[in-house]
């Protein structure tokens, strides 16, 4: 099984994993080029499962994919930013927070940038690590 880990170790990766065990995160947006091309990793498809790993590699659950669709940066929509459950306020505070988030990893965006956007249901949650 393939797995799934969100943002960047520590504080955001703990906090976008909770928003997904708590049913409020069903979506994440990546970087074709960076997190797929470069990785040699193929994309997701519908009906895959992954495990969605904390920092330290363990499997906190396991997801479902229902939709993978990749688009330029400026298409992607706001159903699909609303369901990455990360509480911006709108389309343009997402793309805003995006732009930063990648800038500061080393990756600009522009409009015309290419990128994943992934669909997901939690299909079962991991019993903790002691």
């Amino acid at each position: 099984m393939r797995s799934l880990e969100l943002g960047t170790p520590g504080a955001v990766r703990r906090e976008l994993n909770a928003l997904v065990l708590a049913g409020t995160k069903t979506a994440t947006t990546s970087l074709l080029v960076e997190d797929y091309t470069k990785e040699t990793e193929g994309l997701e498809y519908p009906g895959e499962r992954l495990a969605l790993l904390d920092d330290e590699g363990r499997s906190v659950a396991t997801i479902e994919v229902t939709g993978v669709e990749v688009t330029p940066f400026m298409e992607v929509t706001w159903e699909h930013a609303r369901a990455e459950g990360e509480g911006d306020a709108s389309l343009e505070a997402w793309r805003d927070v995006h732009r930063r988030y990648w800038s500061r990893l080393g990756t600009p965006v522009d409009d015309r940038t290419a990128v994943v956007c992934l669909a997901f249901r939690v299909m079962e949650i991991s019993r903790p690590h002691p």
